[in-house]
Protein backbone atom coordinates (compact mmCIF):
# COMPACT_ATOMS: atom_id res chain seq x y z
CA UNK A 1 0.00 0.00 0.00
CA UNK A 2 3.17 2.46 0.68
CA UNK A 3 3.77 2.50 -3.13
CA UNK A 4 -0.05 3.87 -4.32
CA UNK A 5 0.20 6.48 -1.36
CA UNK A 6 3.49 7.32 -3.36
CA UNK A 7 1.81 7.29 -6.26
CA UNK A 8 -1.53 9.79 -4.57
CA UNK A 9 1.22 11.91 -3.36
CA UNK A 10 3.14 12.37 -6.34
CA UNK A 11 0.15 12.70 -8.18
CA UNK A 12 -0.81 15.52 -5.60
CA UNK A 13 2.94 17.00 -6.34
CA UNK A 14 1.98 16.86 -10.10
CA UNK A 15 -0.95 18.94 -10.17
CA UNK A 16 0.42 21.44 -7.79
CA UNK A 17 3.10 22.71 -10.08
CA UNK A 18 0.04 23.83 -12.69
CA UNK A 19 0.08 26.95 -10.51
CA UNK A 20 -1.00 28.92 -13.61
CA UNK A 21 -3.97 26.59 -14.55
CA UNK A 22 -4.92 26.25 -11.25
CA UNK A 23 -5.62 29.96 -10.95
CA UNK A 24 -7.59 30.21 -14.12
CA UNK A 25 -9.35 27.50 -12.76
CA UNK A 26 -10.26 29.03 -9.64
CA UNK A 27 -11.17 32.19 -11.82
CA UNK A 28 -13.59 30.35 -14.00
CA UNK A 29 -15.76 28.53 -11.00
CA UNK A 30 -15.88 31.53 -9.31
CA UNK A 31 -17.42 33.12 -12.45
CA UNK A 32 -19.90 30.65 -13.72
CA UNK A 33 -20.38 30.35 -9.51
CA UNK A 34 -21.89 33.99 -9.57
CA UNK A 35 -23.68 33.25 -13.15
CA UNK A 36 -25.74 30.32 -11.84
CA UNK A 37 -26.34 31.71 -8.29
CA UNK A 38 -28.26 34.43 -9.50
CA UNK A 39 -30.00 32.16 -12.37
CA UNK A 40 -31.22 29.91 -9.48
CA UNK A 41 -32.20 33.11 -7.23
CA UNK A 42 -34.17 33.87 -9.98
CA UNK A 43 -35.83 30.69 -10.54
CA UNK A 44 -36.56 30.01 -6.66
CA UNK A 45 -38.03 33.52 -6.40
CA UNK A 46 -41.04 31.69 -9.04
CA UNK A 47 -40.71 28.20 -7.26
CA UNK A 48 -39.86 28.71 -3.82
CA UNK A 49 -38.78 25.43 -2.13
CA UNK A 50 -38.33 23.87 -5.52
CA UNK A 51 -37.41 19.98 -5.36
CA UNK A 52 -37.38 20.52 -1.99
CA UNK A 53 -34.69 23.15 -1.32
CA UNK A 54 -34.86 26.71 -0.19
CA UNK A 55 -32.78 29.47 -1.81
CA UNK A 56 -30.28 29.14 0.82
CA UNK A 57 -29.91 25.21 -0.01
CA UNK A 58 -30.26 26.24 -3.72
CA UNK A 59 -27.13 28.37 -3.75
CA UNK A 60 -25.48 26.27 -1.41
CA UNK A 61 -25.91 23.33 -4.03
CA UNK A 62 -24.28 25.72 -6.56
CA UNK A 63 -21.28 26.16 -4.92
CA UNK A 64 -21.06 22.91 -3.93
CA UNK A 65 -21.19 21.55 -7.86
CA UNK A 66 -18.41 24.43 -8.74
CA UNK A 67 -16.23 23.03 -5.50
CA UNK A 68 -16.60 19.50 -6.62
CA UNK A 69 -16.17 20.11 -10.58
CA UNK A 70 -12.49 19.18 -11.24
CA UNK A 71 -12.16 16.72 -7.79
CA UNK A 72 -14.68 14.09 -8.98
CA UNK A 73 -14.28 15.01 -12.79
CA UNK A 74 -17.37 15.25 -13.69
CA UNK A 75 -17.08 16.35 -16.76
CA UNK A 76 -14.26 13.94 -17.30
CA UNK A 77 -10.60 15.03 -17.62
CA UNK A 78 -7.65 13.14 -15.62
CA UNK A 79 -6.08 9.98 -16.43
CA UNK A 80 -8.02 8.40 -18.66
CA UNK A 81 -6.33 10.20 -21.80
CA UNK A 82 -3.15 9.05 -20.79
CA UNK A 83 -4.08 5.74 -20.11
CA UNK A 84 -6.12 5.50 -23.03
CA UNK A 85 -3.03 6.76 -25.76
CA UNK A 86 -1.10 4.23 -24.01
CA UNK A 87 -3.31 1.54 -24.90
CA UNK A 88 -3.68 2.65 -28.37
CA UNK A 89 0.39 2.65 -28.85
CA UNK A 90 1.14 -0.53 -26.73
CA UNK A 91 2.77 1.23 -24.36
CA UNK A 92 0.18 -0.49 -21.98
CA UNK A 93 2.01 -3.91 -22.53
CA UNK A 94 5.03 -2.50 -19.96
CA UNK A 95 2.17 -1.21 -17.15
CA UNK A 96 0.78 -4.65 -17.56
CA UNK A 97 4.43 -6.39 -16.32
CA UNK A 98 5.18 -4.17 -14.00
CA UNK A 99 4.86 -5.32 -10.62
CA UNK A 100 2.15 -3.22 -9.46
CA UNK A 101 -1.57 -3.35 -9.86
CA UNK A 102 -2.90 -1.54 -12.75
CA UNK A 103 -6.16 -0.26 -11.63
CA UNK A 104 -4.60 0.49 -8.27
CA UNK A 105 -2.27 2.35 -9.78
CA UNK A 106 -4.46 4.15 -11.27
CA UNK A 107 -6.59 5.05 -9.27
CA UNK A 108 -3.81 6.35 -6.67
CA UNK A 109 -3.03 8.73 -8.92
CA UNK A 110 -6.52 9.50 -9.34
CA UNK A 111 -7.28 10.04 -5.62
CA UNK A 112 -4.23 12.61 -5.51
CA UNK A 113 -5.52 14.47 -8.41
CA UNK A 114 -8.78 14.71 -6.75
CA UNK A 115 -7.03 16.01 -3.45
CA UNK A 116 -5.51 18.78 -5.11
CA UNK A 117 -8.72 20.33 -7.18
CA UNK A 118 -10.40 20.02 -3.84
CA UNK A 119 -8.09 22.09 -1.89
CA UNK A 120 -6.89 24.02 -5.06
CA UNK A 121 -10.35 25.07 -6.84
CA UNK A 122 -12.87 23.71 -4.79
CA UNK A 123 -11.81 25.89 -1.30
CA UNK A 124 -11.55 29.46 -2.93
CA UNK A 125 -15.09 29.52 -4.75
CA UNK A 126 -17.07 27.80 -2.16
CA UNK A 127 -15.34 30.30 -0.15
CA UNK A 128 -16.33 33.13 -2.37
CA UNK A 129 -19.41 31.79 -2.46
CA UNK A 130 -20.02 32.28 1.42
CA UNK A 131 -19.26 35.64 1.60
CA UNK A 132 -21.50 37.07 -1.38
CA UNK A 133 -24.57 34.20 -0.64
CA UNK A 134 -26.18 33.60 2.55
CA UNK A 135 -25.64 29.66 2.25
CA UNK A 136 -26.44 26.55 4.43
CA UNK A 137 -23.73 25.98 6.22
CA UNK A 138 -23.48 22.87 8.29
CA UNK A 139 -25.02 23.09 11.68
CA UNK A 140 -23.24 20.09 13.30
CA UNK A 141 -19.53 19.65 12.94
CA UNK A 142 -20.20 15.68 11.98
CA UNK A 143 -21.52 16.81 8.85
CA UNK A 144 -18.30 17.94 7.45
CA UNK A 145 -16.97 14.23 7.96
CA UNK A 146 -19.50 12.49 6.59
CA UNK A 147 -19.80 15.04 3.78
CA UNK A 148 -15.92 13.94 3.26
CA UNK A 149 -16.43 10.47 3.09
CA UNK A 150 -19.67 11.26 0.66
CA UNK A 151 -16.82 12.70 -1.49
CA UNK A 152 -14.50 10.39 -1.32
CA UNK A 153 -17.30 7.73 -2.56
CA UNK A 154 -17.81 9.77 -5.15
CA UNK A 155 -14.21 9.89 -6.76
CA UNK A 156 -13.84 6.14 -6.77
CA UNK A 157 -16.71 6.08 -8.36
CA UNK A 158 -15.89 8.61 -10.86
CA UNK A 159 -12.94 7.09 -11.36
CA UNK A 160 -13.82 3.79 -11.85
CA UNK A 161 -16.28 4.75 -14.71
CA UNK A 162 -13.62 6.95 -16.24
CA UNK A 163 -11.13 3.48 -16.47
CA UNK A 164 -14.00 0.92 -18.05
CA UNK A 165 -13.85 3.95 -20.74
CA UNK A 166 -10.22 4.19 -20.92
CA UNK A 167 -10.13 0.17 -21.11
CA UNK A 168 -12.38 0.51 -23.60
CA UNK A 169 -9.70 1.08 -26.38
CA UNK A 170 -8.58 -2.22 -25.95
CA UNK A 171 -11.22 -2.71 -28.27
CA UNK A 172 -12.07 0.42 -30.10
CA UNK A 173 -10.00 1.96 -32.93
CA UNK A 174 -10.63 5.17 -31.21
CA UNK A 175 -11.82 5.81 -27.19
CA UNK A 176 -12.51 9.67 -27.74
CA UNK A 177 -15.94 8.96 -28.55
CA UNK A 178 -17.02 7.11 -26.05
CA UNK A 179 -15.07 9.53 -23.57
CA UNK A 180 -17.61 12.55 -24.87
CA UNK A 181 -20.60 10.77 -23.88
CA UNK A 182 -19.24 10.04 -20.47
CA UNK A 183 -18.78 13.30 -19.98
CA UNK A 184 -21.61 14.96 -21.19
CA UNK A 185 -24.07 12.42 -19.31
CA UNK A 186 -21.62 12.86 -16.43
CA UNK A 187 -22.55 16.53 -16.50
CA UNK A 188 -26.50 15.80 -17.01
CA UNK A 189 -27.22 13.42 -14.84
CA UNK A 190 -24.86 14.13 -11.83
CA UNK A 191 -26.88 17.43 -11.48
CA UNK A 192 -24.36 19.69 -11.95
CA UNK A 193 -26.82 21.39 -14.25
CA UNK A 194 -29.73 20.95 -12.05
CA UNK A 195 -30.05 19.09 -8.74
CA UNK A 196 -31.80 15.88 -9.62
CA UNK A 197 -35.02 16.35 -7.85
CA UNK A 198 -35.79 18.69 -10.05
CA UNK A 199 -35.92 16.21 -12.99
CA UNK A 200 -39.79 15.22 -13.01
CA UNK A 201 -41.12 11.10 -12.76
CA UNK A 202 -39.58 8.37 -14.08
CA UNK A 203 -36.66 10.34 -15.74
CA UNK A 204 -35.60 11.60 -12.06
CA UNK A 205 -35.96 8.38 -10.47
CA UNK A 206 -33.81 6.74 -13.25
CA UNK A 207 -31.40 9.65 -12.85
CA UNK A 208 -30.99 9.41 -9.11
CA UNK A 209 -30.67 5.61 -9.51
CA UNK A 210 -27.47 6.18 -11.87
CA UNK A 211 -23.91 6.30 -10.58
CA UNK A 212 -23.23 9.68 -11.49
CA UNK A 213 -25.50 10.78 -8.86
CA UNK A 214 -22.95 9.78 -6.84
CA UNK A 215 -20.43 12.19 -8.17
CA UNK A 216 -22.41 15.76 -6.91
CA UNK A 217 -26.27 15.05 -5.93
CA UNK A 218 -25.58 12.80 -3.15
CA UNK A 219 -22.50 15.01 -1.60
CA UNK A 220 -24.48 17.84 -1.84
CA UNK A 221 -27.31 16.29 -0.17
CA UNK A 222 -25.23 14.79 2.43
CA UNK A 223 -23.96 18.27 3.42
CA UNK A 224 -27.34 19.77 3.45
CA UNK A 225 -28.62 17.46 6.27
CA UNK A 226 -31.03 15.22 3.82
CA UNK A 227 -29.35 12.27 4.89
CA UNK A 228 -28.92 11.14 8.70
CA UNK A 229 -28.90 8.54 11.03
CA UNK A 230 -30.24 5.58 8.73
CA UNK A 231 -30.37 7.64 5.10
CA UNK A 232 -26.56 8.66 5.75
CA UNK A 233 -25.80 4.67 5.93
CA UNK A 234 -28.25 3.58 2.86
CA UNK A 235 -26.73 6.82 0.81
CA UNK A 236 -22.94 5.12 1.36
CA UNK A 237 -24.29 1.98 0.51
CA UNK A 238 -25.56 3.20 -3.12
CA UNK A 239 -22.21 5.08 -3.66
CA UNK A 240 -20.12 2.01 -1.92
CA UNK A 241 -22.24 -0.75 -3.94
CA UNK A 242 -21.73 1.25 -7.32
CA UNK A 243 -18.15 1.45 -7.00
CA UNK A 244 -17.68 -1.94 -5.84
CA UNK A 245 -19.11 -2.76 -9.32
CA UNK A 246 -17.81 -0.51 -11.52
CA UNK A 247 -14.19 -1.47 -9.88
CA UNK A 248 -14.94 -5.33 -10.67
CA UNK A 249 -16.23 -4.62 -14.23
CA UNK A 250 -13.08 -2.53 -14.63
CA UNK A 251 -11.09 -5.78 -13.10
CA UNK A 252 -12.81 -7.57 -15.48
CA UNK A 253 -11.56 -5.80 -18.61
CA UNK A 254 -8.25 -5.37 -17.07
CA UNK A 255 -8.01 -9.34 -16.77
CA UNK A 256 -9.29 -9.80 -20.28
CA UNK A 257 -6.93 -7.47 -21.45
CA UNK A 258 -4.21 -8.84 -19.63
CA UNK A 259 -4.51 -11.37 -21.43
CA UNK A 260 -5.21 -10.28 -24.59
CA UNK A 261 -1.82 -8.85 -24.13
CA UNK A 262 -0.17 -12.31 -23.55
CA UNK A 263 -1.56 -14.27 -26.54
CA UNK A 264 -0.41 -11.40 -28.59
CA UNK A 265 3.12 -10.95 -27.20
CA UNK A 266 3.59 -14.88 -27.25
Amino acid sequence: MRLYALVAGGAFRRYATYRTATAAGVFTNTVFGFIVAYTYIALWDVRPQLGGYDTSEALTYVWLGQALLMACAMMGGGFEDELAERIRTGDIAVDLYRPADLQLWWMAGDLGRAAFHLLGRGVVPMFLGALAFDLALPGSPWTWPAFFVSVFLGVVVSFAMRFLVAMSAFWLMDGAGAMRIVSLAGLFFSGMLLPLNLFPGLLGEVARALPWSSLLQVPADVFLGKHTGWGLVEVYAFQGGWAVVLLLAGRLLQTVATRRVVVQGG
